[in-house]
């Protein structure tokens, strides 16, 4: 068969297959008869045994003016880039990352204006980065990692106003970062690490506002640590580990309030660690190790979660036994012994009258307006009757370390019973009307529903001064921050697993009982995740119960921006069709990792409109990158489950409440495309 036959052909996809080259050919020799196909826009050829180079007239012909994607990574491909590559004017994405080439970057692909994405990664590849690439002013991600490329970073890299992805890690790469390189304020990863760049970090650094990934380990960067790198707010992994930087730990750093990953480790940084970086709630990884850091180890906050490997090689810190590090020793001022007898006799007499006080008032408080009932039991079950004293004792009187989530309504606590079941206790705003209302609705909710995609209701407590919720405690946190934490991940399967959970639980709150429940809030940050990553849907707070003759009701209590259904928001007309709509969006952000709410989506550009123009034939642009490469096996298959799942997400999100599937057809169909996933990997 000749494939240059094929005269209407846009679209060729080889990829994951074990084809290779005629061995007595040095180049590629069936793309010589592809050249023939005029309409020809997508390449995809990754994952084969090409062994081969890539023929010189790819820049010629036909494909000059109709190519936009050419894929050809992981194929062995030997040899240099060819040069007239740079006549591919309408190119967008070229890939021919881990694979052998040689030579040099071209010049000329500077010309390619239209280029979005630009990946050379895992070659041989030499010489200096080309200044011309700063003429691809529609640049979004550029991957040269892993080759051995010398010279500086471009300085003009910092006008590239629509580069968010830059990978020059793993080379060569010598002298300092510009000032100038900084000036891009919507960059998102910078991955500079393994390379010997050196002098000082600009305090200029803190004009990027948007990094959420920086890596600039295993250089030589000497000096301080800019203060100015409090500006980045949205960072969510810091890396300087392994240079020479010999400043104390700014201040500034209690306020990157996203920031999850922090290694400093293998410097000369002096000082002592600021007591501030306490307060930063989502930090889970924290390395200081082998610097010369002094005085006290903080407590409290996530350091309680952190090992004495994140301390060691810093002779001069003191703390906690576990650390492995002296005790620090009281610096306060010695009194004479009687006197500090005294005055702790004082105290102790003091401090027992005050709290004999209140313990009294508190009783007759609890006496006159609860009537002697601690517990309300709303869920007409025999459950443990458990107390407020109860509560707040297994939450060590609500102490903040306890706190694992934070709401408009009130807070979350993990706490721990009497007899050491571990559950979360959702404790209810006492300032705030609405939210003991929204205790109720829960109340009503939870009362009539059972189903194990749901989150089991342990008890509750209640009086006039306080309202609480007793459920089960879910140690894998909730969907949200496992797609938007860099370093958690979800496989497709995982995903998908997730998903079906999701609708079997819709479905059944949709026609599953007595009652119709329309659950208005669905999104990540309300889908638990239990200790074997089942699914559950929580949050009922403004939730509705209708019956079979009322199936649709009206309200004034919006859910979230983003996941509300067209008539929601304009009309306030709730109906189980609302959820679907819902569902939809949930589908969407859970396999490319894109928010609703991303700051990509402005106008009439939505998450839903960048779906529809990308199906059916450019999916590889919505998809999240690190849900599948181009380089594996099984490529195919994830491909076609991926564009079944968009496909059914679109059918969720019809603007007609009437045109959209019900929830029992979504469960169904996800289902099947779960199954028929799991059948095609396991044959492949």
């Amino acid at each position: 068969m000749n494939l240059g036959n094929l005269q209407q052909l846009q679209f060729i996809s080889l990829q994951i297959n074990q084809l290779t080259n005629d061995p007595s050919m040095r180049e590629l020799s069936f793309l010589t008869s592809l050249s023939n196909c005029k309409y020809l826009k997508t390449v995809q050829i990754g994952g084969n045994k090409f062994n081969a180079s890539l023929p010189k007239f790819l820049g010629s012909g036909n494909w000059s003016f109709s190519l936009e994607n050419f894929i050809a990574a992981n194929n062995g491909i030997t040899g240099k880039i060819p040069t007239n590559f740079s006549n591919l004017r309408n190119l967008e994405w070229l890939s021919l990352g881990y694979n052998k080439l040689i030579g040099t970057i071209p010049p000329d692909l500077g010309n390619l204006r239209k280029l979005q994405m630009l990946k050379l990664d895992n070659n041989n590849i030499d010489g200096i980065i080309p200044i011309s690439l700063c003429n691809l002013e529609n640049l979004f991600l550029i991957s040269l990692s892993q080759n051995q490329l010398s010279g500086k970073v471009p300085s003009c890299f910092g006008n590239l106003s629509s580069l968010r992805n830059l990978y020059l890690d793993s080379n060569a790469l010598i002298s300092s970062i510009p000032s100038t390189f900084w000036r891009n304020k919507d960059i998102s990863v910078v991955n500079l690490s393994s390379n010997f760049l050196n002098g000082s970090l600009a305090l200029e650094m803190g004009n990027s506002r948007s990094l959420q990934i920086l890596h600039l380990s295993g250089n030589q960067f000497s000096g301080q640590i800019p203060s100015t790198i409090g500006q980045l707010q949205n960072l969510v992994i810091l890396s300087l580990s392994m240079n020479m930087l010999d400043s104390p730990i700014p201040e500034s750093f209690e306020d990157l309030v996203s920031l999850e990953y922090l290694d400093l480790s293998s410097n000369k940084l002096s000082g002592m660690i600021p007591k501030s970086l306490r307060n930063l709630e989502h930090l889970m990884y924290f390395n200081v190790s082998y610097n010369g850091l002094m005085g006290e180890i903080p407590d409290g906050g996530p350091f309680v979660n952190f090992t004495a490997e994140s301390f060691m090689g810093n002779p001069a810190l003191c703390g906690a036994s576990r650390f492995h590090v002296m005790q620090c020793r009281d610096s306060s001022p010695k009194r004479p012994k009687t006197r500090r007898v005294v005055t702790f006799v004082l105290a102790s007499v003091a401090s027992g009258v005050v709290m004999t006080t209140i313990f009294i008032v508190w009783l007759l408080k609890c006496r006159k307006r609860s009537r002697g009932l601690p517990l309300v039991d709303t869920f007409g079950q025999v459950h443990r009757r458990i107390s407020y004293h109860d509560i707040a004792q297994g939450t060590n009187n609500f102490d903040e370390a306890n706190l694992i989530g934070r709401g408009s309504l009130g807070l979350v606590y993990k706490g721990t019973l009497a007899d050491g079941k571990v559950v979360a206790i959702k404790v209810f705003n006492a300032e705030m009307q609405h939210a003991f209302r929204s205790f109720d609705v829960e109340c009503q909710v939870l009362r009539s529903i059972r189903h194990r995609n749901l989150v089991k209701v342990i008890s509750s407590c209640a009086n006039f001064d306080y309202k609480v919720l007793v459920l089960e405690y879910m140690p894998n946190e909730n969907l949200d921050r496992w797609l938007h934490s860099p370093h958690k991940f979800l496989d497709l399967t995982q995903r998908l697993k997730v998903m079906v959970d999701v609708a079997s639980a819709m479905e059944y709150l949709h026609g599953g009982h007595l009652f119709v429940v329309v659950h208005c809030d669905l999104k990540p940050s309300n889908i638990l995740l239990d200790g074997d990553m089942v699914a559950k849907v929580s949050d009922f707070g403004i939730s509705k119960l209708l019956t079979a003759e009322t199936l649709i009701a009206h309200t004034k209590t919006l859910g979230t921006i983003g996941y509300m259904a067209p008539e929601y928001g304009s009309e306030g007309k709730i109906s189980t069709k609302g959820d679907v709509y819902s569902f939809g969006i949930l589908l969407m952000e859970t396999f490319t990792r894109k928010s609703p709410v991303d700051d990509l989506f402005v106008g009439d550009f939505t998450l839903k409109r960048w779906i529809c123009q990308s199906l059916p034939n450019r999916m590889v642009d919505v998809v999240d990158i690190n849900l599948f490469s181009l380089d594996e096996e099984n490529f195919m298959s994830k491909e076609r489950c991926f564009k079944s799942i968009m496909e059914l997400a679109l059918e969720c999100t019809n603007d007609l409440p009437e045109e959209r599937i019900s929830m029992e057809d979504v469960n169904v169909r996800l289902k099947k495309i779960l199954t028929r996933f799991l059948q095609n990997v396991v044959t492949n």
